[in-house]
C-alpha cells in the first residue's frame, strides 16, 4: 500500500483531475493525502467529491508547498510514499506498478510526460492537453501504455518522488526557510541531501505521469517577480550549500560541488 501526498492550495480544476485519475487507476485502496495550504473555500467542493477516498489535512494559514508537503508525509499511513503535484495525472495501475520497486535507500521518480520542451532530457514531450479543463484522460492513459518500458537509469532528481516515508524524515524533508511559497528551489535541495545520504537517485519507465507544467501562462509582470523570488532562493541556497544551484543535465544530479566559487 502507498500514501500518496498532494500538496494544494488554489487549483480546484486541476485536483479534481489528479484525485480523479489516482483514484479510478489504482488497483487497491491506497492512503491519498490531500495537503490544503491555506485555502479550504477554493477546494471544498473537490474535497467533498472525494471525501471517500481521501484523507484531507486542512491547514489554516498558507505556509507554503515545502511545509505542506512535509505535513503531508508527516500524515502518511505507509511507509511507501509517493509526492505529487496536483497538476499531475496519474497512469493506469500506477500503486500496482510502484509497489514492486525497491525504494529502500532510493528515490525513484517515475518519468513525466509534458506538453512542452523541458530542461529534463528525459522527459517524453507530447502534447496531449495544456490544461484540465480540456483534458482527455482516457487519451492519456490509451497512449501513456503505449510509450512504457521497463528502463532504469540514475537520472532521478526530479517529481514525482517515490520513497520511504523514514528516509524522508532521516534527511529532514523539504527545508522550509527558503524564501519562497512556491518550492522554488528547495525541492533541487532535497534532492541534494538525498545524493549526500548515497541514495539511489532513480528514474522508471514502467509507468508515467503527466504534468501540465503551468496551468496558467503568468503575465509579464508575474514572471518577473517569480524569477525574482527564485533568485533570492538561489542566493540563499549558495549561502547554505557553498555553490551555486545546478544539476547536471545528463544525469540530472545536484552535486556539483566543484562548482564552487
Amino acid at each position: 500500500m502507498i500514501s500518496v501526498i498532494i500538496p494544494t492550495r488554489q487549483n480546484p480544476e486541476a485536483l479534481n483531475l489528479c484525485l480523479k485519475s489516482a483514484i479510478k487507476s489504482q488497483n487497491d485502496i491506497n492512503d491519498i493525502v490531500v495537503v490544503v495550504d491555506g485555502d479550504l473555500n477554493t477546494n471544498k467542493d473537490v474535497l467533498y467529491a472525494y471525501s471517500k477516498y481521501i484523507n484531507p489535512v486542512i491547514i489554516s494559514d498558507n505556509v507554503g508547498m515545502s511545509q505542506a508537503q512535509n505535513i503531508g508525509v508527516y500524515n502518511a499511513k505507509y511507509q511507501n510514499i509517493l509526492i505529487v503535484n496536483d497538476d499531475n495525472v496519474f497512469p493506469k495501475y500506477w500503486d500496482s506498478i510502484l509497489s514492486k520497486v525497491n525504494i529502500k535507500n532510493s528515490v525513484v521518480a517515475p518519468n513525466q510526460i509534458e506538453p512542452y520542451n523541458s530542461i529534463f532530457r528525459q522527459f517524453h514531450i507530447k502534447d496531449l492537453g495544456r490544461d484540465p479543463q480540456t483534458f482527455d484522460l482516457e487519451t492519456f492513459w490509451e497512449y501513456e501504455q503505449t510509450i512504457r518500458n521497463n528502463l532504469i537509469e540514475h537520472t532521478g532528481c526530479t517529481y514525482p518522488i517515490y520513497m520511504n516515508k523514514l528516509n524522508y524524515l532521516q534527511c529532514g524533508g523539504f527545508d522550509v526557510d527558503y524564501p519562497t511559497m512556491s518550492g522554488a528551489v528547495a525541492d533541487w535541495d532535497f534532492f541534494l541531501k538525498c545524493e549526500i545520504n548515497n541514495w539511489n537517485m532513480i528514474r522508471i519507465y514502467s509507468c508515467m505521469f503527466y504534468h501540465f507544467v503551468s496551468t496558467t501562462r503568468k503575465k509579464p509582470e508575474a514572471s518577473l517577480k517569480s524569477q525574482q523570488i527564485e533568485n533570492r532562493c538561489k542566493e540563499y541556497f549558495k549561502s547554505k550549500w557553498g555553490f551555486s544551484v545546478r544539476h547536471n543535465s545528463f544525469n540530472n544530479s545536484k552535486m556539483i560541488s566543484e562548482l564552487k566559487t
